[in-house]
């Protein structure tokens, strides 16, 4: 049976300081619908914008990873998105009152311990899967990182760290399964290097840092007096290096406590792709720059049919589109109209149905005994399907025509007979750039494959 989706079950929040900004206010997780993914909303602007947690929305990550979309920001969103991910929750509304998820500890244990108290439940739709089916890595020698994913019927994760230095030098860890997220990994705190902190305090850089959420590493000679000055900043009695060449400020969980950590940002930011992976990554000197663009990487190269869409459908439910909505977006009318609704649409997906019965004009002589639907007319109503999507992106789609550029790949496994309902699964395989859209379409009737193919269109405005 395919695993379902889930969502929390009780509203919970998470009061704390922003590492970076210094702002102090409340996160609050809520439950949400089925596909609705992760999104932040930002209760403290007036229209109250919501931030998907897609990669294509990060605008830094020079300190933590950024997310911005239509004007609105959140800052520093990798330990909340792994604590979602390690928990299994696909679906969650995240309200923020002020621009930064609040730091705590700099682990993700407070968000863990939140999602407990809020509650899981599984929800009616498939929970949707990226199936890495060949191997991609990503390397910059210049920055010195190196990532990879390989195929693997589950989801693991292995990384190295090496600083080059006697405090931090060479660490190892591993994850061989989500469930050992929240024991293992969770807890893990981010770490810095005391000269790291120095320049940022000085640079008024961690407005809401202090020595409770991070671990410091003292890799240099340092004096008593460069001691006592970082203990009046942070209002500590005293700060002095332990023997592990960490500052007093607290004890590490885990030897490896730094792989650990830097494990938990790769599961946080590769979160972004908004699917759950299936497949096991290989890090080298990860860091959010390395993430982000490795998930970019793997958006851009994984399989397009492991993305599409599977039934079971929900073909009763309130369309996004009926005919007589679709007849304002597309040009095409009875009898070459082949798409009857549009069941779901997002910005990178849509799913069209055609009611298929004995008036069609086309089962007069196709086959009078044997009535079948011919294939080029199901690819047609796909790229229709694939119209509206292309059409429904621009504010004035009455102005605009699709034209259909290109056939791949296309394959006929099943007849199409009167009576069927096909639904035509789609998604986009790249951006839409210059007008040009390239999609992957698979058509079903019931739980079976009848057509699939790979599309290519173009929209231009009307003469």
């Amino acid at each position: 049976m395919p695993e379902k989706q889930c969502t929390i079950i009780h509203a919970v929040s998470v009061e704390g300081t922003g590492l970076h900004t210094g702002q102090h206010g409340t996160l609050t997780f809520r439950p949400a619908p089925d596909n609705h993914g992760v999104q932040f909303r930002r209760i403290d602007l007036p229209e109250k914008p919501l931030i998907p947690a897609l990669v294509e929305h990060v605008v830094d990550t020079a300190r933590g990873t950024t997310l911005a979309h239509k004007g609105a920001r959140v800052y520093t969103i990798e330990h909340v998105l792994s604590a979602l991910t390690g928990m299994g929750i696909d679906n969650v509304l995240i309200d923020l009152d002020m621009e930064e998820i609040p730091i705590r500890d700099g682990s993700a244990r407070f968000f863990v311990e939140a999602l407990e108290k809020a509650g899981k439940e599984e929800q009616k739709a498939d929970r949707q899967y990226l199936i890495i089916d060949r191997e991609i890595s990503l390397k910059d020698e210049s920055k010195g990182f190196e990532l990879s994913i390989v195929p693997y019927d589950g989801y693991k994760v292995d990384v190295k760290i090496d600083y080059n230095t006697e405090v931090l030098n060479v660490q190892y860890a591993t994850m061989e399964t989500l469930d050992e997220f929240v024991t293992e990994i969770a807890p893990c705190r981010t770490f810095v290097f005391l000269h790291e902190l120095e320049f940022l305090l000085k640079n008024n850089l961690i407005k809401g840092g202090d020595l409770s959420n991070a671990i410091v590493f003292v890799n240099q000679k340092v004096s008593q007096e460069q001691l006592d000055y970082l203990a009046e900043l942070f209002h500590k009695p005293k700060v002095k290096v332990k023997d592990e060449g960490i500052l007093n400020n607290l004890d590490l969980h885990f030897d490896n406590e730094p792989a650990r950590h830097k494990l938990l940002d790769v599961v946080g930011d590769l979160s972004l792709l908004g699917k759950r992976i299936k497949g096991h990554v290989t890090a080298f000197r990860p860091g959010h720059l390395a993430n982000t663009e490795f998930a970019k990487l793997i958006k851009q190269q994984i399989k397009p049919a492991s993305m599409i869409k599977l039934p079971p459908f929900d073909i009763y439910k309130e369309p996004a589109y009926d005919v007589m909505q679709i007849q304002r977006i597309l040009p095409h009318r009875p009898p070459f109209l082949l798409v009857d609704k549009i069941l779901e649409i997002s910005e990178d997906h849509i799913i069209g149905l055609k009611n298929v019965t004995m008036n069609e004009h086309f089962f007069v002589g196709h086959f009078p005994q044997e009535p079948v639907m011919p294939g080029v007319l199901q690819i047609e109503a796909m790229a229709q399907t694939g119209g509206i999507f292309v059409l429904h992106s621009v504010p004035d789609p009455e102005n605009y025509i699709t034209y259909f550029l290109k056939i791949e790949d296309a394959r006929f496994r099943h007849k199409v007979v009167p009576g069927d309902t096909i639904i035509f699964s789609l998604e986009l395989t790249a951006p839409i750039r210059r007008g040009i859209c390239n999609m992957r379409g698979v058509a079903y009737v019931g739980d079976k494959v009848v057509t699939e193919g790979r599309l290519m269109a173009q929209i231009t405005r009307k003469q």
